[in-house]
């Protein structure tokens, strides 16, 4: 297996092509060049336009017009949110979302503190879950799993 070491160059003054050449000379690959500049006030943001991160359980459309459903968050916070009605512990809740292969947005395996987290979007997806059919029938599910045979 191949290991890798990474580096990043911080640019603070005029970019010199010499850098690439000597970075290559001792074998390193550029795999990435960032951008930036600062936007004329023309082209400023409106306030606020960027400060909220998007919602869990929501993504960008494709025409970058809307949110819509991510299926896979939207059945993590479902899967949360049934979990919480059996009254299952948050260590129960870490357990089970990442023995079935779920994992954060970032990549990382959920945590108690990462599923804490995810209680004010939950609070504020119930109304839609609690009147959905697929919350129905999780509810007749584990009802049927509960009652006493």
């Amino acid at each position: 297996m191949a290991y890798f070491e990474r580096m990043r160059d911080v640019v603070s003054g005029p970019f010199s092509p010499d850098v690439i050449r000597q970075r290559t000379a001792a074998g390193w690959q550029m795999v990435s060049i960032e951008w930036r500049r600062e936007l004329p006030d023309a082209e400023a943001p409106a306030e606020g336009v960027f400060d909220e991160d998007i919602p869990y359980g929501l993504r960008i459309s494709d025409d970058c017009k809307r949110l819509e459903v991510d299926r896979t968050e939207h059945q993590v916070l479902m899967e949360i949110m049934e979990l919480l009605a059996q009254d299952f512990s948050y260590s129960n809740i870490v357990s089970d979302l990442n023995e079935k292969g779920f994992r954060q947005r970032d990549g990382r395996p959920w945590s108690r503190i990462s599923v804490f987290k995810m209680i004010p979007r939950l609070i504020e997806v119930g109304p839609q879950f609690f009147s959905s059919q697929e919350w129905e029938k999780r509810r007749q599910r584990f009802a049927r799993a509960r009652a006493p045979e």
